[in-house]
């Protein structure tokens, strides 16, 4: 329940931060927005596709040594998560809850069973979604960007503004959906392991059922994440980044909600925040190179970097330490 609520605090105002900086949504109308498509982006999704949920309950095994041992290393990856995600949030660095979830399970279950406890195959997806969204990100905004400027050279400027301007909003509340899709499922497959290893839940050849309660909590938790802590982030993301007219943000906002959308589909579990970040990364270049300030950028790239080692050590650390105690 942390973890999830740290994520809607920390993650989930990623996908409003353009339709801010743009001034075309007042910050408590986008965080409002969030929360509401939030919720239902993780329980409508969910309930069609289910994938990315699956992925990440499968990509590490905590079996390696019982079920006390595993409830306690899985309860030490998500302190891990939530050490992390709150020192991020403090020094208004976007990074990825997605990744800090996969880092912190990936080195808790490394102290139980060494690389044995980790499924390559289900890890695949990560890096493939880890590529896929920076590329897709990143060429997105910038073609999208190009195309639009193109297609509405002729027209009447309050006009194409007024487009924007709803579709931008539009824009905004896809993303928004879309992100409680990614990482609503994604916390909701940690959910049902803590329910399995407390013998709450059945595994089958397919992954788990989820209920429908879970959906709907962890659907709400992350809401109320959102309604706590979604301006730093917004303002790092963007204001800072790139200064961003209504044209851009909407041009960042349809390629991340384009990702991601075709990612839930295919259950390809990837970051929002890479995708929704490199989106505007692109927006900005597409005008020229020194649109981007490229100094935050930097500090990003090292937090996105910094990730998977950095929380999944802290993670493995948690885990032999309340291994000992407990």
């Amino acid at each position: 329940m942390g973890v999830i609520f740290v994520n809607g605090w920390t993650d989930a105002p990623n996908a409003i931060a353009t339709a801010v900086s743009t001034r075309v949504l007042r910050p408590n109308v986008a965080i409002g927005i969030a929360v509401v498509m939030n919720f239902l982006g993780a329980l409508v999704m969910t309930f069609f596709n289910a994938q990315v949920a699956e992925t990440i309950s499968n990509i590490v095994s905590f079996d390696s040594q019982g079920v006390e041992a595993a409830q306690i290393a899985l309860a030490a990856a998500l302190f891990s998560i939530v050490i992390w995600a709150v020192a991020a949030w403090y020094f208004g660095i976007p990074t990825s809850e997605s990744h800090a979830l996969i880092a912190g399970l990936t080195g808790a279950a490394m102290a139980l069973g060494g690389l044995g406890a980790v499924n390559m195959a289900e890890w695949k997806k990560v890096l493939i979604g880890l590529v896929v969204s920076t590329i897709l990100g990143f060429g997105g905004g910038f073609v999208i960007t190009k195309v639009l400027v193109w297609i509405f050279k002729d027209v009447p400027r309050r006009a194409a503004n007024k487009f924007f301007h709803f579709g931008q909003a539009g824009a905004a509340a896809a993303n928004a959906f879309l992100h409680g899709a990614q990482d609503g499922q994604k916390f909701m497959g940690v959910f049902m392991l803590a329910l399995f290893y407390n013998n709450l839940a059945e595994k089958t050849g397919n992954g788990f059922v989820i209920p429908i309660w879970v959906m709907v909590l962890s659907s709400v938790t992350m809401g109320l994440g959102t309604s706590v802590g979604g301006m730093r982030i917004i303002k790092s993301v963007g204001m800072d980044m790139v200064k961003l007219e209504t044209y851009q943000g909407f041009s960042a906002d349809l390629a991340a909600a384009i990702c991601l959308f075709a990612a839930s589909v295919l259950g390809i579990p990837v970051s929002t925040t890479h995708t929704k970040t490199t989106a505007i990364m692109g927006v900005g270049a597409s005008r020229r190179l020194s649109s981007v300030d490229w100094q935050l950028v930097k500090e990003m790239l090292f937090a996105w970097v910094m990730t998977f080692p950095g929380c999944g050590l802290i993670a493995y650390g948690m885990a032999k330490l309340f291994i000992a105690i407990f």
